[in-house]
């Protein structure tokens, strides 16, 4: 069996505070749109990520959502390579503590999921 791995970008990261209390997770595959979320295989490092309630799995952070993912919970640290079907949910790790560039992030965070995780995250 061959793994390949992309490019991981975390340039998203402000600092290096914050990166050795990154969370163990589990990403739950089929809560994310793959040309959207994940379009090369990979699900991207900086990736904003909301915690699903039912399950307790990860999915992508919106305000919009009703099942827990309305709350933004932090960002996914490294990539993740994304599996070919939507019923395996890949393990990951939460960066929940510390700075990161607004820019940089693959995903733009709205106003409210700033306010989620305010005195946890500061946003430069």
């Amino acid at each position: 069996m061959t793994e390949t791995f992309g490019q991981d970008d975390q340039s998203w990261l402000a600092s290096a505070h914050g990166t050795d209390t990154a969370k163990p997770l589990t990403l739950d595959t089929s809560a994310f749109v793959p040309a959207t979320h994940y379009p090369n295989g990979y699900f991207p490092s900086g990736l904003p990520l909301g915690k699903i309630t039912a399950t307790g799995l990860y999915g992508p952070y919106d305000n919009t959502a009703a099942d827990g993912r309305e709350v933004l919970a932090g960002f996914l640290f490294t990539a993740v390579s994304a599996p070919s079907v939507n019923t395996v949910d890949p393990q990951g790790a939460l960066f929940w503590h510390g700075a990161v560039v607004e820019a940089k992030l693959p995903r733009p965070v709205d106003a409210a999921g700033k306010t989620d995780v305010a005195g946890y995250i500061k946003f430069f």
